[in-house]
């Protein structure tokens, strides 16, 4: 037994049909100092739990502080599905039912009643089939918050932050305006600093266009958008790097330069990172009022049932929530 308070992390269990319900368990299983405290049907994750051969013993959460937490024991919040579950299958009718464990676990962490917040995937398609407009987890808590977020994706040998987030690549050029960067740009900063404990964060910057515009010559974004908005976040002391061509900005002699990466559009850095880091890659949504970090991957579900799915992603989530708490 330890002699301080384990962290309280609320844990949502993501699409029911998919592998979030196994991960959780999984994680579970570990030995990892923290009180996890399972956000979703009980009843799924008894089954989930099974499928890997895990003996899992479920506790409603009572709320408070504990200091030890045995291997095999998960505290929860009991969230019912909305419609009978079978893995791999998708179901509209529990789209609700995703959004009610993301509701309540948004509530507790505002609320003081989590440290942080670690998500399973979840399935944006399904959701939005049912009638719901939903563009990822980052855009949900960041509503729910009422503040300006930040997506970044940390694996351990890169830090790979986002201009824009889930848009089709046909609106993302008018998605980037001056004012959006200095945002976000504050907002990756302010967060190294403060939860990644970087004392003078150095940021790349990547440009929109191939060859970062090549002066104007492939696209005016970089001289009309990008260079303003650097030079005006430079003025205020940031060290950053760029507008950069991205097809060398990800070079190893650049990366040991460089604390984070601003890339444009998602599939213009993730891909990078994905291929250095997958499995050990996390999620992180800067600029929130508490901690929250997810899975580097989707629901998977061709594995969901199988026992198979690889909890690795889910335990690094977890680990860097942890750390990230520590630091507050």
């Amino acid at each position: 037994m330890t002699n301080r308070y384990l962290p309280r992390l609320a844990i949502t269990c993501g699409e029911p049909a998919g592998i979030g319900p196994e991960l959780v368990a999984a994680l579970a299983a570990t030995d990892i100092a923290a009180d996890l405290i399972a956000i979703g049907d009980k009843d799924l994750l008894l089954l989930a739990a099974q499928s890997r051969g895990i003996t899992l013993t479920l506790e409603p959460d009572d709320g408070q502080w504990h200091m030890q937490r045995l291997p095999g024991t998960l505290h929860y919040v009991h969230v019912p599905a909305r419609a009978a579950v079978v893995p791999g299958k998708l179901d509209a009718r529990n789209a609700a039912y995703v959004l009610d464990t993301l509701t309540r676990a948004a509530k507790g962490c505002l609320d003081g009643e989590f440290d942080a917040l670690v998500t399973a995937p979840v399935h944006k398609g399904i959701i939005n089939d049912a009638g719901i407009a939903f563009s990822g987890h980052t855009e949900f808590f960041a509503a729910r918050a009422n503040c300006s977020v930040a997506m970044l994706l940390a694996a351990p040998e890169l830090r790979v932050a986002l201009a824009t987030t889930h848009l089709s690549l046909a609106q993302v050029p008018a998605a980037i305006t001056a004012a959006g960067l200095v945002q976000i740009l504050r907002i990756v900063h302010n967060d190294l600093r403060r939860r990644f404990r970087i004392a003078a964060p150095r940021i790349a910057v990547l440009g929109l266009n191939p060859h970062a515009g090549e002066g104007g010559h492939l696209g005016r974004e970089e001289i009309d958008v990008i260079i303003p908005a650097l030079a005006a976040l430079r003025a205020e002391g940031m060290h950053l790097e760029g507008p950069l061509s991205a097809d060398t900005a990800f070079l190893p002699a650049r990366r040991a330069q460089t604390d984070a990466y601003l890339a444009m559009y998602h599939d213009q850095g993730l891909p990078v990172l994905k291929a250095l880091g997958f499995g050990d890659a996390v999620n992180v949504t800067l600029g929130l009022p508490f901690v929250r970090t997810s899975v580097d991957h989707g629901t998977a579900l061709d594995l969901a049932g199988t026992g198979k799915a690889d909890p690795a992603s889910m335990l690094a989530a977890t680990k860097m929530a942890m750390e990230l708490v520590a630091v507050e």
